[in-house]
């Protein structure tokens, strides 16, 4: 059975190819890509604001909006100077502040950003915001909810060996496509309940997002030191009760903070080109 498994997954990464991701190069599957995703993302985020008590004003609501922006802004930037503008074709940027005590945020394909009310006592300020902000904005960029969903369609064999594109999918199981979207995305729980997993980002995944992220925080003005301190505050939340869904979609490494304090040097490159202001 494995052999039989690992024969289509080489067959697919043939028939596919690779996407390789920004900044690190590293070759990834995608058997669907971020902007065939784009019109099931936009009906989710609507439907997730629809079904929340989405905060409409107040101080935090324009510091994410302000930051969110200002990040936006970097992000085209720095694909323009790297010709890589195509990756957010089709991009509709939307910031919105949600009222929950869970400890989370996330981006969404085409830029549709949610953070909770409750990581906001652990951002603390702009520069907490933005940390947050340059890292899930990194995980869209960088198609890693699409890479995620690419590998969940090959294990559950909605996608076979040739098969490749979100149409495919969806007529050859659409309800299980729809649930796997879910998984990946953190939507409809009880739908992604019914397939029993959430997929999780990787090592990989969660590294480049930190370096991505970084780069985009430091190219916006704000001063990527903070994401030591925010990981930092992070980590002691992570010992009170209960696991904050920041951290259990976003697996935390013991090695995280190290790997940060590496990454800062080079992202304040950035920074300094920026003359370290807002």
């Amino acid at each position: 059975m494995k052999r039989i498994f690992f024969a289509a997954l080489a067959s697919l990464l043939f028939v596919a190819g690779c996407q390789r991701v920004p900044l690190t190069g590293r070759n990834q599957l995608m058997l669907v890509s971020s902007k065939e995703l784009l019109p099931m993302s936009f009906q989710s985020y609507r439907q997730l604001l629809d079904t929340s008590q989405v905060v409409r004003g107040g101080a935090s609501v324009e510091s994410v909006r302000e930051v969110g922006v200002k990040i936006q802004r970097a992000v085209e930037d720095y694909l323009r100077d790297n010709n890589q503008l195509g990756l957010i074709e089709g991009f509709q940027w939307e910031y919105n502040v949600v009222n929950s005590p869970q400890i989370n945020a996330f981006c969404m394909p085409g830029g549709k950003v949610v953070f909770y009310t409750g990581i906001l006592p652990i951002c603390q300020n702009e520069e907490g915001i933005a940390v947050v902000m340059g890292h899930e904005i990194a995980h869209a960029i960088a198609s890693h909810g699409a890479e995620r969903m690419s590998q969940g369609l090959l294990s559950q064999g909605v996608l076979t060996a040739g098969q490749v594109g979100l149409g495919v999918a969806m007529s050859n199981k659409p309800q299980q496509t729809q649930q796997i979207y879910n998984s990946v995305y953190g939507v409809a729980a009880p739908a992604a309940a019914a397939i029993g997993y959430i997929l999780p980002n990787s090592r990989n995944q969660e590294s480049e997002a930190d370096h991505l992220g970084l780069i985009f925080m430091a190219k916006a003005g704000y001063n990527p030191q903070a994401a030591v301190d925010f990981w930092q505050r992070m980590a002691a939340a992570a010992k009170g009760p209960g696991t904050p869904e920041f951290l259990s979609t976003h697996p935390s490494e013991g090695t995280r903070i190290r790997n940060l304090n590496r990454l800062v040097p080079k992202a304040m490159e950035y920074y300094n080109g920026q003359g370290g202001r807002r």
